[in-house]
């Protein structure tokens, strides 16, 4: 009996032994590991310039033993470090200017719970070879502070490169160094264009700096040359007096010859000229050299009513110039009372040398002889040298001079043109007017 209890009660415990086994749960399974997206640095695209680029591979894995790295199929060791949630992997490949190209990359993590494995590409490109052409500034030659050109195109591996920037710099001369005068960004096509101010001469060019994806260049360098600008210069307070006046008498010319920045200019010579009424064209009468703060003085005889100026035709460094012109009247002088007068003559007026260089001197020789009853002798009066351009109707007065006692004339004079010359003698209380005959002198340019 006893024995029957204790194989009933052995049987009652495995029952409940089995029932409880039966509701016991089962074991979970193992968690799938993680990788996160490969990273690179230097950042893809990779730039190969001369030498190697070392690039860092790095990704991160969760619920991972092991994990392993392959670019285009080749395996990259890789080491790991811990990190929040899991380990962060870092492999290391260099690359030169022959792996340029597209390369795949795979990332695999392996744990309990399986393998998963991240994919992707990058590229790896050689620097771009940069060379600037059509390098040009000018004008060659300018003024001082006048604005030139400076023009070139930047090419990348033989292409415009635009949006890129330039460095336009100058050297002066005497000088080594280049220093930059302004940046400009190339446009369509890679070319680039700037106005600048010349300042002085020297050696313009322009340069690119590398950046991560391009090497340097610099163009070849272009010359300008810089002339200091002529200062102004100009005639101030002309005046020709006085106004009117008798002909014959004597014309005054006053003014001062200025030049900008600096006041009167001593030392110079000014040229008066003068215009008759009703004529085209200015003759050279006499001239001055301008004396303290650039005042000058001359004088003329009045010969017709028409216009006066002053003219500078400048020097080294200074420009020329004209005054304003001023007009005078010039009237005839009342006739002098009926008188016993004796007869003249000019006799042997030769002009010389013939012919003559444009611009050099003639002379002029010539005798004045009155009618000293019946006989012919030196005179002393004021005889008119007078030139008639050939092709030309009109004779224009020249200059005066005095002969002497035995009557004797002689001037000189510069000589522009061909044409024919002669003296005149107007008269006087005493003697009556004459003329001598006119010389032909050609005039060699």
């Amino acid at each position: 009996m006893l024995q029957r209890i204790r194989v009933a009660a052995l049987a009652f415990v495995l029952a409940v032994s089995g029932a409880i086994a039966l509701v016991t749960p089962a074991a979970s399974a193992a968690p799938a590991p993680t990788v996160t997206r490969v990273g690179l640095s230097p950042a893809a695209p990779v730039v190969v310039f001369d030498a190697d680029v070392a690039v860092t591979f790095t990704f991160t894995t969760t619920n991972a033993a092991t994990a392993g790295l392959k670019l285009n199929g080749e395996t990259v060791t890789v080491t790991s470090s811990p990190v929040d949630g899991g380990l962060k992997w870092t492999g290391t490949k260099s690359f030169g200017p022959g792996a340029a190209g597209k390369w795949d990359y795979a990332a695999t993590a392996r744990g309990d719970g399986g393998e998963v494995t991240q994919s992707g590409s990058f590229d790896v490109v050689k620097a771009l070879t940069t060379k600037i052409v059509d390098f040009d500034a000018g004008p060659d030659l300018v003024d001082r502070g006048e604005t030139i050109r400076v023009s070139g195109r930047l090419l990348a591996d033989g292409r415009g490169y635009d949006g890129q920037s330039v460095s336009l710099t100058f050297r002066e001369r005497g000088s080594d160094d280049h220093r930059e005068v302004v940046k400009v960004t190339t446009g369509r096509d890679g070319r680039f264009d700037a106005r600048v101010e010349a300042r002085a001469t020297g050696w313009w060019r322009a340069s690119f700096a590398a950046t991560a994806t391009a090497r340097a260049s610099v163009s070849d360098s272009d010359r300008v040359d810089v002339r200091r600008r002529d200062l102004g210069s100009s005639i101030a307070g002309f005046d020709a007096s006085p106004e009117p006046v008798d002909q014959g008498d004597r014309l005054s010319f006053t003014g001062a010859l200025r030049v900008e920045g600096r006041g009167g200019l001593a030392g110079e010579r000014v040229s008066i000229f003068f215009k008759a009424d009703g004529a085209r064209r200015w003759e050279y009468v006499t001239s001055d050299v301008t004396g303290r703060h650039g005042r000058f003085h001359a004088s003329a005889e009045a010969v017709a009513s028409g216009w006066w100026r002053a003219e500078f035709r400048g020097s080294r460094g200074i420009s020329g110039s004209t005054g304003v012109a001023d007009w005078v009247r010039v009237d005839q002088p009342p006739p002098p009372p009926p008188a016993d007068k004796a007869d003249t003559r000019l006799i042997k007026f030769n002009a010389y040398p013939e012919p003559v260089n444009r611009g050099g001197y003639l002379r002029f020789r010539g005798v004045l002889q009155i009618d000293d009853e019946g006989s012919w002798a030196g005179y002393q009066g004021r005889a008119r040298l007078y030139f008639k351009p050939l092709g030309s109707k009109k004779w224009q007065y020249v200059k005066s001079t005095w002969s002497t006692g035995s009557g004797r004339l002689y001037t000189k004079a510069k000589a522009w043109k061909s044409g024919r010359w002669k003296f005149t003698f107007r008269g006087d209380d005493d003697a009556y007017g004459s003329g001598s005959r006119s010389d032909l002198v050609r005039v060699k340019r």
